[in-house]
Formats: C-alpha cells, structure tokens, sequence
C-alpha cells in the first residue's frame, strides 16, 4: 500500500498539484469522480461503459488515497477500523 501511495504523491507534486490539492478540493473531486462513475448506469446496468467505470473508480481511489494522505492517516488502520465498526453496525445474521 505505502508504494502505491508513494506513486500517486509522487505523481501528483511532480505536476505542481500539491497546492490545490486541499481536503475540500479533493472532497469535491471524489464527489464529482463517483457521479461519472453513477452516470454510467443511469439508465441501468446494460449500458455502462466497463472501462469507463474501471478508470472512475480509480479516480475516486486515487483522490481518496491522496485526501487520507495529507490528512495523515494511515489507510489500512482507518479501513480496518471502519471493518470493526461495520462488523458492529451490521452483525451477521443467524
């Protein structure tokens, strides 16, 4: 995971990015990178657009990596967390 992140940072400043790249800017670009991710099943699930949907959620996880980055939290302990919390929230049925 670090090496993924590492790239996706590297990436980003080398472009000059950084700057703009503020929690809610990039609260706003994962926003708008999961509505074009939704518009491809607006009219239901036969006409999306596979790859158009591979490349929109990447863009929504590489926004996110980059957000949870500069806010310092480390993103396997926050989903893991959130695993634990879901666990809790939503119990397996007997």
């Amino acid at each position: 995971m670090n090496k993924l992140v590492e790239k996706i940072i590297k990436f980003r400043d080398e472009r000059g990015w950084k700057e703009s790249d503020n929690p809610e800017n990039l609260a706003k670009s994962i926003i708008i990178e999961a509505a074009e991710l939704l518009e491809n099943y607006q009219w239901g699930n036969k006409f999306a657009d596979i790859e158009n949907v591979k490349e929109e959620i990447a863009d929504v996880i590489i926004y996110s990596i980059a957000m949870a980055h500069d806010l310092g939290f480390d993103i396997e302990e926050i989903i893991y967390e959130k695993l634990e919390k879901n666990k809790i929230k939503y119990p397996l049925e007997k």
